[in-house]
């Protein structure tokens, strides 16, 4: 990242001085988005405009710390002259595989009786805010603790809010919450605070009829515990830190660090439409690569038994029989899920994974996270959260080939916990294993920080479906949300786009039946973006479904060179569009009561020749069809509620 001094102030810094204090306004490279820092009242303030409209109004900044409380009786000392910074990086692993970032960046210092005790640094790209604090040393005190964040977001008048509210501590299966596994209202009002502990990040607001707002972190490596928001009567936001129930009770809900000391960013996405934030690639532009990769990891396509068969299914004759049929479908690997300990052993897992390897295809091995925060039962247990054990049971995983890990049931959002994540994707790395993790929280830039990071659940993913027709029912309105919400800030681990009609082993009409289009399911597999993605596909889905979904799901990519929001809303519908190489594919879904008519405008490079056009009728029967755009570059489409379509310019 390259930074370069900025002497023409001329629409970026404003200060006025005529009632006292300073106010300094930094825009972005295109002029249109700007933060505005001030102290008026005798704290840190900041606003946030684009294209002269206000997303977020004057808000408070600061922090208290054991050794003080930079929250009020403030000044702004001095602001440093604006600078550019640029970066070009590639990553095969985000919604776009090379990322040109140009920003502004300022820092301000506040003072406190005249001595300066934080810095706040601002970074504005088109549609983008970070910000983040330095705390400064005072004396010869180099250390700190972060207890509380006054860091607020006033959501201007008629704010509707699209949130998942964090669960409470040590609750839900086996006391694993919080794990970012909630549901999501839709335009609900502000001035609420989710079921009493905020919501999670990230969280989207639309801001009447000027636009949207998404808030969220990013940069946190083990060094800081993870954020949330705290909603307020007056229907503003706060960052809030964990909850003291959390990890068991163990541990402290602040943050500790050495001085000079800063922050994780916590980062704003504004736009009139829903575009910046579906593209928005700021998570991973503001943070570097913490290491360098072991090898070059391979991403890409697999299969795992439990989502439709459960625990029993994790034996060796199953497990072989899932590789036979990812080797079909022409996949890279299996994920052998819980329990594999004790129902296949040591012996059978490498037995498997030297016959995966005959097949071209890898393993990945559950394991759990537990050692002392929760009840869950599952093994391998023990094991991740103890550096000897865990290093030993990595150096067993590459000596066999292994392809990376799944490591499930965290603990929250305490510095201990994310130290952990830390510690695992480090030694992990060190063993040339990708990690995917489950029942967590959020990846925070992790997909640019850590080489060998696959994927974080953090989601109401797949089991869910399995577990409950409700969730079947809430499906479609569900898939709305995540390439709007989740899915914009890093790789999700969701596990769908199931092709059985019922989720069971013999796909029979009991338990939870599938409320959502063939159609539906293949769309699914494109608008969630991750590197690895393992689908809820079953061995008798290559007799039982229909031979153009097979076809596509043998062809699915789970890499994009580009990803582009053509229209939705979150919990009506949603349509797409990424590319690989020079494959197009524009995907939607409809969760509404109507079926919906769409003329889509495809990119440039899909309106000459022929396309697949794969679509439902009104009973949700699927189908496939060759057809060429129209004369305006566009085609029509039909979804019914519950269905889909996908526009594939391969042939």
């Amino acid at each position: 990242m390259s930074i370069t001094s900025n002497t023409i102030l001329s629409g970026m810094l404003l200060c006025a001085l005529s009632t006292g204090a300073a106010d300094y306004t930094l825009t972005s490279p295109d002029g249109k988005t700007a933060v505005t820092v001030n102290d008026n009242g005798n704290r840190a303030n900041y606003s946030v405009t684009h294209s002269g409209k206000t997303f977020v109004a004057e808000s408070p900044l600061g922090l208290k710390t054991n050794i003080g409380d930079y929250t009020g009786n403030l000044k702004l000392m001095k602001a440093s002259e604006p600078e550019t910074v640029s970066d070009s990086y590639s990553l095969r692993n985000i919604k776009n595989s090379h990322v040109n970032y140009k920003a502004n960046r300022q820092t301000y210092t506040f003072a406190q009786d005249g001595k300066a005790v934080m810095d706040v640094e601002m970074e504005v790209s088109d549609n983008n805010v970070a910000l983040r604090y330095r705390v400064l040393p005072q004396g010869p005190t180099l250390c700190c603790v972060v207890e509380e964040e006054s860091t607020g977001f006033a959501m201007p008048e008629g704010t509707t809010t699209f949130l998942c509210p964090q669960s409470g501590p040590m609750g839900g299966f086996a006391r694993t919450s919080p794990s970012y596994e909630t549901h999501y209202t839709a335009d609900d009002a502000t001035g609420k605070n989710g079921w009493g502990e905020g919501y999670t990040f990230p969280c989207l607001f639309r801001n009447g009829e000027d636009g949207w707002t998404l808030i969220s972190e990013t940069g946190i490596a083990g060094d800081y515990c993870g954020s949330h928001l705290k909603g307020n009567q007056d229907g503003s936001y706060t960052i809030a830190y964990p909850m003291q129930g959390e990890q068991n009770g163990f541990g402290s809900t602040g943050a500790m660090l050495a001085l000079p000391g800063y922050t994780p960013w916590r980062t704003i996405t504004v736009g009139e439409t829903l575009a910046p934030i579906a593209e928005t690639t700021v998570s991973f532009d503001v943070v570097e690569p913490l290491y360098e990769p072991k090898k070059d990891y391979k991403y890409g396509r697999g299969m795992w038994s439990w989502i439709i068969k459960m625990d029993p299914s994790c034996n060796f004759d199953e497990q072989k029989r899932y590789i036979d049929f990812a080797a079909d479908m022409g996949y890279e690997s299996v994920l052998v899920d819980a329990l594999w300990d004790t129902q296949i052993g040591r012996e059978g897992i490498e037995e498997l994974a030297r016959y995966g390897k005959e097949k071209g295809v890898g393993l990945y091995l559950w394991y759990n996270s537990n050692g002392s925060w929760n009840d869950a039962p599952q093994g391998p247990r023990g094991i991740m959260g103890d550096i000897v054990k865990r290093r030993k049971d990595m150096a067993w995983m590459e000596k066999n080939d292994i392809r990376g890990i799944k490591v499930d049931f965290f603990a929250g959002d305490k510095q201990e916990t994310m130290r952990l994540y830390h510690d695992i994707l480090a030694d992990a790395n060190d063993h040339g294993l990708l990690v995917i993790f489950h029942g967590c929280t959020l990846p925070r830039g992790w997909d640019r920080m850590y080489p060998n990071y696959a994927a974080s659940e953090a989601v109401r993913a797949s089991e869910n479906l399995h577990f409950s027709q409700g969730e079947c029912d809430n499906e479609a309105f569900a898939a709305t949300f995540h390439p709007l919400v989740r899915n914009t800030v890093g790789s999700m681990d969701f596990g769908g786009s199931a092709l059985n009609k019922y989720y069971n082993a013999n796909n029979e009409p009991r338990g939870s039946k599938r409320m959502t289009s063939d159609v539906f399911a293949l769309a699914v597999a494109t608008l969630f973006q991750s590197p690895v993605q393992h689908f809820a596909l079953a061995p008798n889905n290559l007799e039982d479904a229909p031979e153009w979904a097979i076809d596509f799901m043998k062809r699915v990519p789970t890499t994009w060179d580009e990803t582009r929001f053509i229209e939705g809303y979150p919990g009506k519908y949603i349509v797409l569009a990424r590319r690989q190489g020079d494959r197009w594919i524009v995907s939607g879904i409809n969760a509404t009561d109507e079926t919906m008519k769409i003329e889509v405008e495809l990119p440039e490079a899909m309106k000459q020749g022929y396309v697949n056009v794969y679509s439902d009728n009104d009973k949700l029967e699927g189908s496939v069809k060759k057809s060429r755009a129209d004369k305006k570059g566009r085609v029509k489409v039909t979804m019914p509620k519950n269905g889909g379509f996908v526009i594939d310019s391969a042939n």
